[in-house]
């Protein structure tokens, strides 16, 4: 008598899906998320806070300041550009430059000013060359630019650098077939090309030293002289409460002033990306 082998069949088990996988996880994050938030909205002494730190009449307190301040801090941003721009440009033909010395000197100028602090040198600039080389700066603009500006230019020499050196050679050749001299062909061909290459960079580099105005407080100033960091710091010392409402406030100032810019960055590089592709 034959027996019949019955299969059995045994059922397998579904995977996950990848997209459910995600989700699942994506979940598990927000629940995490959502957990720390609470955790520190109920830890945290809501009443101190809005006392200490979101005060309104600390803020109004210092409120006539704070045009003042930004201005200076434009101002002293803008002419630390300058140099630095000037600078940096010299530096990066000095790089370029077929000339070993310029070479070493522009690299060894790139590397010690990347490599110290910018506040070093802010501070070397107030106390330092003033008493070494018997140098009274009668301007505090033209300090904090010189300070700041020869920091910069050391970042913006190798960004300048770069555009130089993206400029087709065809281009290059092309001009000095036409009778141009190398300086002509710079000013003419390769310096107006790169400088839209650069243009996003440079206004980053802006932005930077816009926050980096913050450093000055080293230096002397009146108050007229007071930049947003420093306008803060006195608010800070000189208010018995709600002080701490002064970083707030300034750190609002300071995004109303580089925001803009960075959004002018993000516009530049799709921009001029587009024109060089």
């Amino acid at each position: 008598m034959a027996t019949q082998v019955e299969a059995v069949v045994v059922p397998t088990r579904r995977k996950m899906s990848p997209r459910k996988r995600a989700m699942i996880s994506r979940r598990i994050q927000y629940g995490v998320l959502i957990a720390i938030v609470v955790a520190i909205a109920l830890s945290t002494d809501w009443a101190n806070v809005r006392e200490q730190v979101f005060n309104l009449d600390a803020a109004r307190e210092m409120a006539p300041y704070l045009f003042r301040a930004a201005l200076n801090t434009i101002t002293y941003t803008l002419a630390a550009f300058a140099v630095a721009f000037s600078l940096g440009l010299v530096l990066a033909l000095m790089k370029m430059s077929s000339i070993k010395v310029y070479r070493v000197l522009a690299t060894a100028y790139i590397e010690f000013f990347r490599g110290v602090p910018a506040l070093l040198v802010v501070l070397a600039f107030a106390y330092v060359i003033p008493v070494a080389f018997q140098i009274r700066f009668d301007s505090i603009v033209v300090q904090i630019a010189l300070a700041l500006g020869v920091v910069s230019a050391a970042y913006l020499a190798e960004t300048l650098r770069a555009g130089l050196q993206a400029v087709p050679k065809g281009q290059v050749e092309a001009a000095r077939s036409l009778g141009m001299t190398h300086g002509q062909t710079l000013r003419h061909v390769v310096i107006p090309q790169a400088f839209r290459l650069v243009l996003p960079p440079m206004t980053n580099e802006i932005v930077l030293l816009t926050k980096d105005t913050s450093l000055v407080y080293a230096i002397g100033l009146t108050s007229g002289q007071y930049e947003l960091t420093k306008l803060g710091r006195e608010t800070l010392n000189q208010s018995a409460v709600g002080g701490l409402t002064a970083f707030v406030v300034i750190g609002l100032v300071y995004l109303m002033i580089t925001i803009p810019l960075s959004a002018l960055t993000r516009y530049l590089e799709r921009r001029t990306g587009s024109k060089v592709h």
